[in-house]
Formats: C-alpha cells, sequence, structure tokens
C-alpha cells in the first residue's frame, strides 16, 4: 500500500472519529456502518460482460452519512479489496483456456454518494425502506497481469496475438482510476439505532486496462467492476426524541 493509499484510509477513519464525536448530541442525524462485500470483475477476462462467480472476491465496506432531509443523505463510502480475473476458469469458448491470461489487483476506493429514498422514511425507525444511490469517487489499484501461460501454438503463426500483447505491454497501468458508483439497497430498521441493509453498486470505469489487456483482448469496451455489500447502520444520538425537532403536543 503506498503513501496516498495510507492518507486515504487516514482520512476516513478520522472522518468516521469525527462523525462519532459530533453524534452524541441529541437528534443526531449521523449513522455510521460497516459490512461484507463481494467484488465482482466485469471485463475481458470474464465470458459473461456481468461478471462471474468464479473469480469473485470478498472485501469491507465502511461509511458515514448525514441525514439531510426524509429522502436524502449524503454518505462517505470506503471499500477495500480485490479483483481478479482468469481465462482458465472457463471452457467455452475455447480460445480462453489457450489464450490463460489472468489478473489480480488490490483495490481500495473512497466515494461520496447522494442516497435518495423513494418512500421519504429515512426519519423511520423500523421496517423496510428501499434506496437508490450514485456519486463520484477514485479507486486505487495495484495491477498484476499474467501472460505467461499463453499456448501461441493453437492461434498460429497468422495470429497478431503477440503483437496485441506486446502493445498492452508497452501501455502504462493505471494506479488510479475515476469511478461512477451507482447502484440500489433496501434497508430493514431492527431499532431507533440499528438496522440492516444489502446493496448492489455498480462502477463506471472509464479505462480498459482494469485487467492488465486491452488490444489482446477487447479493446473496444471498458472494465468495469460491481459490489454486492451485506451491512448494518448504527445511528448515533437520542432515538427517543422527535426526529424534525417539532415541539410535542401533550393531550
Amino acid at each position: 500500500m503506498n503513501n496516498s493509499q495510507r492518507k486515504i484510509i487516514a482520512g476516513s477513519v478520522f472522518l468516521a472519529l469525527g462523525l462519532i464525536t459530533n453524534g452524541q448530541t441529541p437528534d443526531s442525524k449521523f449513522e455510521i456502518g460497516a459490512g461484507i462485500s463481494s467484488f465482482l470483475y466485469q471485463g475481458d477476462l470474464t465470458p459473461n460482460r456481468f461478471g462471474s462467480v468464479e473469480t469473485m472476491r470478498f472485501g469491507i465496506n465502511l461509511q458515514g452519512s448525514i441525514i439531510l432531509s426524509r429522502s436524502f443523505l449524503m454518505r462517505t463510502n470506503l471499500a477495500i479489496g480485490s479483483l481478479r480475473g482468469d481465462d482458465a476458469k472457463y471452457n467455452n469458448p475455447e480460445f480462453r483456456k489457450q489464450r490463460n491470461f489472468n489478473f489480480r489487483t488490490p483495490i481500495v476506493e473512497l466515494s461520496q454518494l447522494v442516497v435518495w429514498n423513494p418512500f421519504s422514511s429515512n426519519y423511520s425507525d423500523r421496517g423496510f425502506s428501499p434506496y437508490l444511490f450514485g456519486g463520484v469517487g477514485v479507486s486505487f489499484l495495484k495491477i498484476r497481469r499474467d501472460r505467461s501461460n499463453l499456448n501461441g501454438a493453437y492461434f498460429g503463426d497468422q495470429s497478431d496475438i503477440l503483437q496485441r500483447i506486446a502493445a498492452d505491454e508497452e501501455h502504462a497501468l493505471p494506479a488510479l482510476i475515476p469511478v461512477i458508483p451507482l447502484g440500489a439497497g433496501i434497508r430493514f430498521g431492527l431499532s431507533p439505532a440499528i438496522a440492516i441493509t444489502a446493496e448492489s453498486s455498480y462502477r463506471l470505469v472509464f479505462t480498459d486496462y482494469l485487467d492488465g489487456f486491452s488490444q489482446a483482448a477487447n479493446p473496444a469496451r471498458n472494465d468495469h467492476y460491481q459490489t454486492i455489500t451485506l451491512g448494518a447502520i448504527y445511528r448515533m444520538g437520542n432515538k427517543n426524541k422527535n426526529k424534525l425537532g417539532c415541539p410535542v403536543i401533550a393531550y
């Protein structure tokens, strides 16, 4: 992990600590959460454009949010995991086991999201609540690509695959990429303080070198990745008072 990644993670920790400190006031609108995520690579080294469970990896998701209104909240998200792709995992089409490219990379993603609750139930303590979200972020990578198991004889002398591999190897691999996370989830409140969530987040990525290969694979389409997360949310502050700050009228 390089210095930039350490600074990002340290900054996120201080942000979370700040949320905890500021959240100890009545009627706090701050939330923190954590979850387990599956990271699903979607690119040239899988036969399905939506990814494949054969190379799914696991990681963690940390978040801090502030409730803006009944319908919207602002969320800072930190995802830490890894991505992997491997031609050898697939029998069809046949050329994949002969091409035999593979890659892996750790990934640290920091993003800022706007979350929309279409039921306007951000202040509800219990029950189900769907939500949609989108935002911007950056992902830190350390891509390790491997083409050493290529069966050149399978492709024959007429193939230009070696030239295309050479073109890819001359291309610098990205260490940082911008991402646009888009997703949806559902939240179930267990109490005024605790809720559990399940969500899926798809990342638009503006590079075809997430897996280290482009010209030697499919240069016509960029790579992407997705996460599926199960988590828990803790809402800080006084849970018994009116969340809107309206006076309580006694009869």
